[in-house]
């Protein structure tokens, strides 16, 4: 199949720029079997079959043939670090490195190129991988940049490696909570030394790594991203920068939360002023399992300890409620079945002060939320909290081999991530990556919802794409996007695929939801070994932000 061509017609200055796609396959409720959209400057204005589509095409300024590729809602992506994606990008990335002694040469060969820049920066390592087993040492990192500052973390970015000519550099580093000699950082030393890391990061390599997260997202057919910034993530001018880089629209939408607590009135207008929809996010309730310090009610399977608590339901409640008066959204990073119960009871408890209606209808959220129990998944349900969700997780970590059953046991892993049960108890899902901790990959996060490791979980793939899709911009509050019927903004991606079908997790899906006959629009096959589909062309509010330009 060849890429969509443009075909400019008449242009009417008096009006809004008006677009035909015909010829193809459009995913659309208003129609399961459209063949033909309309979009009149950043809104759809028609979605309908090829016969009725004849009389647009006079009246258009262009007219695209689709030749038989599938126009989709563009994803929404629910949890991005944005910079930190694009220094993975076009920096030292060790994702998928299989050894220890790769990762090493890895690092040598990028200090030898980088002999300028003040610190080494680098993502993406995993000793659950190695046959080594353990993390590169201190003397290690030191021999092989040359006694350089360098900061590495490891793949869920809740730990790191360092230099001694790094730790030299922060002050206090050795008493901070989270230093163990020989041991990565974690916890407070983490957070420090982080962001002695990241402030040698000119203004100019920052807009360059924004730039190229944003370039990858858009041609990967995501129109949108949540950034998910914070005081102990990234800097307010890293935040500030990337906001104004999305309004210049020559990409992705932007949605910017910044995790820091507030208490008053006061505390919420600054979150206003920087341009945060909510004070959400990665707002630090435990950290992660690879890294042993999501908070668990039982100790880890191997290791000798719960883990670490960074805000209990005080401290939630009070937040809560401070955003739920202000009219902000709250939300937490929360992981461990102990890190969610705290936040399922603060929440509560903010319901008990401020009215359980109005926290409903904030529609704050949780990012993450793997371990939930049955207590907690039934307080999301009740208290309408979204569960910002990210299910390559599962994919990387999931099964009986992999590095949750490593860390919790079996039986404890197996409960993981339970999409279908959150989906049929009404929660609301926005799914994600957490970029770079999982790579940009729309396609692959739906087929791993559907074919979740723990065969009970998995959605079917119409569930697990709405969620993509939608699901994204009804976590910000807005229901009239992310979908492609009248008046719903121009987010939209072309792709090509193969034949388009309707696919569900296993035969225990119910036969009407799966037979043409119900009406069902259809989506690309994702079984697992089948080529996923290709973005030819991504369009934000009417603009092309990847593929042939409109003329």
């Amino acid at each position: 199949m060849s890429e969509p061509l443009s075909h400019p017609a008449r242009k009417h200055p008096s009006r809004p720029r008006t677009v035909l796609l015909r010829g193809g396959e459009v995913h659309s409720p208003a129609d399961p079997f459209a063949t033909a959209m309309v979009v009149e400057g950043d809104r759809i204005a028609w979605v309908g079959e090829e016969g009725a589509a004849d009389s647009f095409a006079e009246g258009v300024d262009e007219v695209v043939p689709l030749d038989g590729a599938l126009v989709t809602p563009a994803f929404t992506d629910a949890h991005v670090h944005t910079t930190a994606t694009g220094l993975a990008l076009t920096g030292l990335d060790l994702v998928g490195v299989g050894t220890l002694s790769d990762a090493l040469a890895r690092i040598r060969a990028y200090a030898n190129a980088r002999p300028a820049d003040r610190i080494l920066l680098g993502h993406g390592w995993d000793a659950g991988i190695w046959p080594e087993g353990r993390a590169p040492s201190r003397a290690e990192l030191d021999e092989v940049t040359g006694g350089r500052p360098l900061y590495l973390t490891r793949v869920d970015v809740h730990s790191a490696v360092v230099t001694t000519a790094l730790l030299d550099l922060v002050p206090g580093i050795r008493g901070r909570d989270g230093f163990h000699d020989g041991a990565p950082l974690t916890g407070a030393a983490h957070h420090v030394a982080r962001k002695a890391a990241y402030a040698t990061v000119t203004p100019a390599q920052r807009a360059e790594a924004q730039a190229a997260a944003l370039a990858r997202a858009a041609s990967l057919g995501i129109g949108s991203v949540h950034e998910c910034a914070g005081p102990d993530i990234s800097g307010e001018d890293d935040f500030t920068g990337l906001l104004a880089l999305a309004r210049e629209g020559n990409g992705p939408r932007v949605i910017g939360y910044w995790a820091e607590l507030i208490a008053s009135a006061k505390d919420a207008e600054r979150i206003r002023e920087l341009g945060a929809l909510g004070a959400a996010g990665d707002l630090f309730a435990d950290g992660s399992l690879g890294s042993h310090t999501a908070h668990l009610h039982a100790p880890y399977a191997d290791a000798g300890h719960t883990g670490t608590a960074q805000l209990d339901a005080e401290a939630v409640a009070a937040h809560v409620a401070a955003c739920t008066e202000a009219g902000l959204q709250a939300g937490f990073h929360a992981i461990g079945d102990a890190a969610l119960t705290s936040v399922v009871s603060g929440v509560r408890a903010a319901a008990d002060q401020v009215g359980l209606d109005r926290v409903r209808a904030a529609r704050h959220r949780v990012e993450h939320a793997e371990m939930l129990t049955e207590d907690t998944l039934a307080g999301f349900a009740d208290l309408a909290l979204t569960a910002s969700v990210q299910p390559a997780f599962d994919a990387a970590w999931g099964g009986e081999d992999g590095m949750y059953a490593a860390r919790l046991g079996a039986e404890r892993a197996r409960t993981l991530n339970p999409y279908a049960a959150l989906l049929k108890a009404g929660v609301p899902l926005a799914l994600g990556s957490d970029s770079p901790v999982t790579p940009l990959d729309p396609w692959g996060t739906v087929r791993a919802a559907v074919f979740h490791r723990t065969r009970a979980h998995g959605i079917s793939a119409r569930a697990a794409f709405t969620t993509h899709t939608r699901g994204g911009w009804r976590a910000i509050g807005r229901d009239d996007a992310g979908v492609l019927v009248p008046g719903a903004p121009a987010d939209y991606a072309v792709w090509r695929t193969g034949d388009l079908i309707v696919q569900a997790p296993d035969e225990r899906v119910q036969r009407w939801s799966t037979d043409p006959r119900s009406g069902t629009p259809g989506l690309p096959d994702l079984t697992p070994g089948s080529d996923l589909p290709v973005c030819l062309t991504t369009v934000v509010g009417g603009r092309t932000v990847f593929g042939p330009p409109n003329e």
